[in-house]
């Protein structure tokens, strides 16, 4: 199966919501509390990184790309002293379980969908792409609602690897790449500068750098050049993520997006995921 720049970004579309509810639900938030990290986000960086090991600030904010460095830092590895990464990763598993019982209606599908979804991690490589890796690598509960939403991570993190990969290629910081995300209509700085920790003067230090390279305007709208470079980047960010596409096929791919999608609309209908959010997430 020939990669299919707008078949990936459709595939990406129907799943993103699933995976989501682990940032925006309740439940993961209250077992972060109650395993004993302090605050959002420190829940946050932590359970994100959870499979990686007791790991520090820098390669976290290497991986995650688009977060300033102190805010990073503010949570790791302080995190570590108050809870064990193993137990951080289970004890958010169970969340997103329990989120996922409370959103998605029960049904056969679920376990189609998650076989297929994980016939999909299975076939993904992983070569410079150490979160994705991680998450393919936890050991999945029997349970299939446990399952799906682990299936769901590996594969978004796959993504957001290869993304990583894109933006670094055309020469973007992770704020740099923020702000061309912001430019091209897909979230607002309100949004990403809240959730991402950026200082104003850090924001404007990367409008000033886009501005020199044509990439913005004096408006901080993206130019001919800026829509250029955005352009190439989901390009690639597309292309790789064809592992998936190719693992499943043309039927499997098609019958994931036939079960996906509905279930992605129950959760943004159900308020699992709010729109617009910082990932750039949409109701498929």
């Amino acid at each position: 199966m020939e990669p299919n720049s707008s078949l990936a970004r459709r595939f990406w579309v129907a799943l993103e919501p699933l995976h989501a509810v682990v940032y925006f639900a309740s439940e993961p938030a209250a077992a972060a509390k109650e395993v004993g990290l302090r605050g959002w986000w420190m829940g946050y960086f932590a359970g994100r990184a959870a499979p990686l090991g007791p790991i520090g600030p820098g390669p976290v904010t290497s991986m995650f790309y688009g977060f300033a460095p102190g805010m990073v830092a503010r949570a790791l590895p302080d995190a570590w002293t108050f809870a064990k990464p193993e137990d951080v990763l289970q004890t958010r598993i169970l969340a997103v379980e329990a989120a996922l019982t409370r959103l998605l209606p029960s049904g056969a599908e679920l376990d189609e969908l998650t076989g297929l979804l994980e016939r999909a991690v299975a076939g993904c490589r992983f070569d410079g792409r150490p979160l994705a890796a991680a998450w393919a690598s936890a050991e999945p509960p029997d349970r299939p609602r446990a399952r799906l939403w682990l299936a769901t991570c590996a594969l978004r993190e796959h993504r957001g690897d290869g993304h990583v990969l894109a933006g670094v290629s055309a020469g973007l910081s992770g704020l740099d790449a923020s702000l061309t995300h912001i430019a091209a209509g897909a979230t607002t700085r309100e949004i990403v500068q809240r959730a991402r920790g950026w200082t104003d003067e850090e924001w404007e230090d990367s409008r000033a750098r886009l501005l020199s390279r044509g990439l913005l305007d004096s408006a901080g709208r993206l130019t001919a050049s800026g829509a250029a470079v955005r352009h190439d980047v989901e390009e690639m960010t597309d292309r790789l993520a064809a592992d998936p596409l190719e693992a499943l096929g043309p039927d499997g791919v098609d019958r994931v997006l036939q079960l996906a999608v509905p279930l992605s609309r129950a959760v943004v209908d159900a308020g699992g995921l709010p729109i617009p959010n910082p990932m750039g997430a949409v109701r498929p």
